[in-house]
């Protein structure tokens, strides 16, 4: 199906075809470009309403600024769809997210109007900052633009990119694209700080009129734009509380305008070009503007998949037969069923409730459930905190997003033996979000760390069994339970719950001369291998070792002296990972074995749909078969 751009869009292959067009004309061009985002994802898939939120602002940039010179940094990179199209890649934005096409997020490798990656959150005001010192140093007139959501501006980050920007007398403008969500709502004290500006008609109201006022007095222009700017400061201390925040790390407050009224935020854009120094405009916007359902309810059209853009209906893969949950929802489920039984269980995510399934539990139990808003350092030392006070906190995060409070695992948890339990969520190979939220390294930065359990369940029923085990109080370390995004392979997944032993693997089969050692959810890839390799003759072990750390070395010690060729598969990096340590364990007991690790190559990978990747990365089903053809291959020419 070709999807065609409406008339002005089609002439606008980059920004300087942008500029060509008069201002009457740029309403016509955000309409244009908003229908052209609903048709494209409607049809190819992807992140849907965040994007629609900054049409007019994604106009207004490019129509001001001169980009790719100027440049700009949108954070995460959800919004930056209209970017893409007005910055030569309309044509084949249908390839966004989809494997060899477009990234979902701006790259540098992609474009030169994407100034720095963003796929992690609140990162802009930094990136931002630095891009004009640089220009600063190199006496350049460069401008630098940073465009961030406010629930982005909750992480910590962001704070010390606005504290260091306020003295660093650098020339950079931030953009707060206030739409009181992120994917899910905003929670926390911004959150009411920015309403308490929006909603302050008294100040914002008093504050207009005076510039007004002064701006018809007979004499200069810049005097009384420094008059008013004065005046501005003086009362804003009397009429309202909240308007000193920014001000007080020495970021010129300009705002709150209609994000959604073209002309005003050119004339404000123009205007903040000419002024010099760190300073930041707050702009009102609507995540889904010109999409009614997706305004009424943003969260479900972050990222809605494939829809009928007439009807709304988005379009559900039907199937004959019960299918199996995603893990996420399994660990929802689980998490409201082991609090139900035990009172000393927490849940903590840093802005994820709904991608994690905590929702399900903050729902039922507001007052054991909670989102803190993108500051995953927080949500680590929070769980410790309440840690020492004898709580069971299960610390929801993605994998990827774990790799931002490092520090806190190992000096907060770690060190002090805190038996918080990490519920990584995404880990492995994430598909359609690429490199940036792969959760390839967890394995590695996780199994390096004293007094830590690193564990993955193969199926659901492993993930409750796991959950299980790290809430009892005979547990007293750290806990890791890493599980990937999506469904697993057991459609009646609510087994009964069981303690595991820590460190005990489960041997799934018996075989001859070869064993596979399987970490996590590949195992079912392994044991599709298994079966296929029936037909050769080929007959390998199954070991499933459900822990990374401690290892089973009793199982280990049995595998070394049956098996001379052993295969290692995981859903992470192959460098310091699962395959890793037990190559460490057969060096340090002097066994000889001929070992294949299978994983996450040493290398960036790009995105795709999961089979995809797991094909690419060479450690799916028919890899795994590969394998064990090839180091049996004497075997094979024997049989055959």
């Amino acid at each position: 199906m070709e999807i065609k751009p409406g008339p002005i869009l089609a002439k606008i292959d980059s920004p300087a075809d942008l500029k060509k067009l008069g201002r009457e004309q740029l309403n016509q061009v955000c309409d244009e470009l908003r229908q052209y985002i609903i048709d494209i994802v409607s049809v190819h898939g992807g992140h849907f309403a965040a994007s629609l939120g900054v049409v007019e602002l994604s106009v207004a940039l490019h129509y001001v600024f001169n980009t790719p010179y100027d440049q700009l940094v949108w954070d995460v990179g959800h919004q930056a769809y209209g970017h893409k199209i007005l910055t030569g890649r309309r044509d084949n934005f249908y390839t966004n997210r989809k494997y060899n096409g477009l990234s979902g997020f701006p790259k540098r490798g992609e474009s030169e109007y994407d100034t720095f990656g963003v796929g992690h959150s609140s990162t802009s005001i930094s990136a931002a900052l630095g891009m004009a010192m640089a220009a600063k140093y190199k006496k350049e007139d460069r401008k630098s633009v940073a465009i961030i959501g406010d629930g982005s501006m909750t992480a910590g980050l962001a704070f010390e990119g606005m504290n260091h920007a306020g003295v660093a007398d650098a020339d950079m403008l931030i953009i707060l694209n206030d739409n009181n969500m992120s994917i899910d709502p905003n929670v926390g004290a911004l959150r009411e700080y920015l309403t308490d500006i929006t909603i302050s008609p008294t100040y914002n109201k008093f504050k207009d009129d005076i510039w007004k006022a002064l701006g018809k007095l007979p004499v200069g222009k810049t005097f009384t734009r420094e008059m008013a700017s004065k005046l501005e400061h003086s009362i804003k201390s009397f009429l309202s509380k909240s308007s000193n925040l920014f001000e007080s790390l020495n970021l010129r407050y300009f705002g709150p305008i209609d994000g959604h009224n073209i002309t005003k935020l050119v004339d404000t854009l123009e205007d903040l070009k000419k002024i010099p120094g760190p300073k930041l405009l707050h702009v009102l916007t609507v995540k889904g503007k010109g999409y009614s359902l997706a305004e009424k309810d943003q969260t479900k059209w972050h990222a809605p998949g494939l829809f009928d853009k007439i009807t709304g209906e988005i379009y559900k893969k039907k199937f004959d037969t019960p299918q199996p949950p995603k893990y996420q929802d399994v660990f929802g489920n689980t998490i409201v069923e082991l609090a139900e039984k035990n009172d000393k269980i927490f849940g903590i995510t840093p802005a994820m409730p709904s991608g994690s399934s905590l929702k399900i539990m903050m729902d039922q139990m507001p007052d054991r459930a909670f989102d803190v808003g993108i500051c995953e350092q927080h949500a680590v030392t929070l769980s410790a905190g309440m840690a020492t006070q004898g709580m069971r906190v299960f610390c929801n995060i993605y994998s990827s997003f774990m790799q931002r409070a490092y520090d806190q695992v190992v000096h907060d948890v770690a060190i002090q033996k805190l038996p918080v339990v990490f519920c990584l969520d995404r880990a492995g190979l994430v598909g359609e979000d690429g490199p940036t939220h792969h959760g390839a390294y967890d394995i590695a930065y996780m199994r390096c760390i004293p007094n830590i359990i690193v564990s993955a369940p193969m199926n659901e029923a492993e993930l409750r069994n796991l959950m299980y085990t790290s809430q009892l109080e005979t547990n007293e370390f750290p806990f890791v339970i890493r599980y990937p995004r999506g469904e697993g392979v057991m459609p009646e997944w609510k087994t009964p719950m069981v303690e595991i032993p820590i460190g005990k693997a489960r041997k799934l089969k018996d075989g001859d001369e070869i064993a596979i050692l399987s970490f996590g959810h590949p195992g079912n890839f392994a044991a599709s291998a298994i079966r296929n390799l029936k037909a050769d003759g080929l007959n390998p072990a199954h070991y499933d070792m459900r822990f990374a750390k401690p290892l089973d070395e009793e199982t280990l010690h049995e595998v070394f002296a049956k098996y001379s060729k052993i295969i290692t598969v995981e859903d992470g990096t192959v460098v310091g990972g699962f395959g890793s340590a037990i190559l460490e364990f057969m060096a340090q007991h002097s066994y000889k074995a001929e070992v294949k690790i299978m994983g996450i190559p040493d290398r960036i990978v790009e995105h795709g749909t999961p089979k995809q990747l797991y094909n690419e990365c060479d450690y799916d089903a028919d890899a795994i078969a590969d394998a064990v053809r090839e180091m049996m291959k004497d075997k094979v020419n024997i049989l055959g």
